[in-house]
């Protein structure tokens, strides 16, 4: 098969590689699209290495099919910039009705990450407020729209440019991060890819009782964290990650976005929002793409 390699970092090939060997209870899926998401980008910049076991390859998500041609998209631990990947069976998911196969792609890896933050770690509750950074990202345009499914007030943060599209998904009120001041929103739950810059404006903007949830560190890794403004709060800071979970938490994830998420997908309530399709041998030009944060959405790597 064919995939995208890391000979040196900073560089990608479209090389011929050995077929994985599928291990017990796993399932070779033949890929049909994969999607970009900023792990793939540090990977590939040699600062995010896969863990222990998971492809060499680029790729947290895929769509495609499986030896007995079932219709799926998975949660992957690394692998998807290839023609095939070995999953866990635990780790596909079926793809949705009334949604395509390339376009289920886009699916996975945000709608765990959203709904394992939103839901199972905040604890978001209608009525609530939530600030969501990065609301143009993947992340960001799938959580606006679970959020407002949920019944929350929904406040993100994105260049000013892309508010538009944000409302049209059910931003209640965009934020242009380059010119206003996010700390003044005041949000029962944060949902923060940004990390240390943003530290001190999101405990500020933390409600009591608030609760910030930092899965990025597209900003930095070190900041100095006020503790006395987060004891006055009762405020929680609790930092997550997707890929280097458990397999068994994964599972108890993905079960968890089958029942509560897929119905939403299926009744469109929620709608993967899609930037464009590049082919797969051109994952160079679309990690320029999202390195340059030119997109809304999710930006899919595509085999004919």
């Amino acid at each position: 098969m064919y995939a995208i390699t890391i000979p040196a970092p900073g560089e990608m090939v479209w090389t011929q590689v050995p077929d994985p060997q599928p291990g017990p209870g796993e399932v070779v899926v033949q890929v049909r699209a994969s999607a970009v998401n900023r792990a793939d980008l540090l990977q590939v910049a040699g600062l995010y290495p896969p863990p222990p076991g998971a492809p060499e390859y680029p790729g947290l998500e895929c769509s495609g099919l499986t030896p007995q041609g079932e219709q799926v998209c998975a949660l992957l631990a690394g692998g998807g910039y290839a023609e095939q990947v070995a999953v866990p069976r635990e780790h596909l998911l079926p793809v949705p009705d009334k949604i395509g196969l390339e376009e289920a792609a886009a699916l996975p890896e945000v709608a765990c990450t959203v709904w394992s933050n939103l839901t199972m770690v905040a604890g978001l509750t209608a009525g609530e407020t939530v600030l969501i950074h990065g609301g143009g990202s993947g992340i960001g345009t799938f959580a606006i729209q679970y959020a407002k499914a949920l019944g929350a007030e929904v406040v993100v943060t994105a260049r000013k440019a892309k508010h538009p599209v944000l409302v049209t998904l059910g931003a209640d009120r965009c934020i242009d991060y380059e010119n206003e001041d996010f700390s003044q929103v005041r949000a029962d739950v944060v949902l923060d890819i940004m990390g240390a810059p943003y530290l001190e404006g999101n405990v500020k903007a933390l409600k009591t009782g608030g609760r910030l949830v930092v899965i990025g560190l597209q900003g930095g890794r070190k900041a100095e964290l006020d503790l006395g403004a987060l004891l006055a709060k009762r405020a929680t800071v609790v930092g997550t990650t997707l890929r280097t979970r458990p397999k068994e938490q994964k599972t108890q994830i993905i079960l968890g976005v089958l029942n509560d998420v897929w119905p939403r997908i299926e009744s469109g309530e929620i709608r993967p929002v899609i930037d464009r399709r590049i082919p797969l041998s051109e994952a160079a030009a679309a990690h320029r793409l999202v390195a340059a944060n030119e997109h809304v959405g999710k930006v899919l790597l595509t085999r004919p």
